[in-house]
């Protein structure tokens, strides 16, 4: 598994679990209409077949996995604009030899010597894959 992969990987494991949490204090249909705990609901494996419920899944909101990740962390991390700040916040090693095997993984060109330029490219590089791959980034990020 490559960088990129594992990258994705923590940031779409956040959004399930997040998709996966339970709303707080809600009122079931139980507990509001108790006539209405003797209907059966659809089962879930009839949900999951039913053609209407087969809509696309939703984009994964880049900013508010990586915004929570961050205070999750208890770090001040800029991952906004620091590759390694965004791979930090999301628990991964930002070690130079990661990210160089980051750069050759998204086609950096450049020198791997020159840290400042590749970790610039790397954080504009990554953002957009992050896109085409189904995140919604905030616009400002990827111009």
């Amino acid at each position: 598994m490559g960088i990129f992969d594992k990258i994705k990987g923590a940031i779409w494991g956040e959004a399930k679990a997040a998709e996966a949490a339970p709303a707080p204090a809600q009122t079931t249909a139980a507990t509001a209409n108790p006539e209405a705990a003797a209907t059966p609901a659809p089962s879930a494996t009839t949900a999951a077949t039913s053609p209407a419920t087969s809509a696309p899944a939703a984009p994964v909101d880049i900013a508010s996995i990586l915004d929570a990740a961050v205070r999750k962390s208890g770090q001040k991390l800029d991952w906004k604009h620091s590759i390694v700040d965004l791979m930090k916040a999301l628990g991964m090693d930002a070690s130079l030899s990661e990210r160089k095997e980051l750069a050759q993984e998204l086609g950096y060109t450049g020198d791997a010597g020159d840290s400042a330029k590749m970790n610039m490219f790397l954080h504009k590089a990554l953002l957009m894959k992050l896109a085409d791959n189904g995140g919604k980034v905030p616009a400002d990020l990827l111009d």
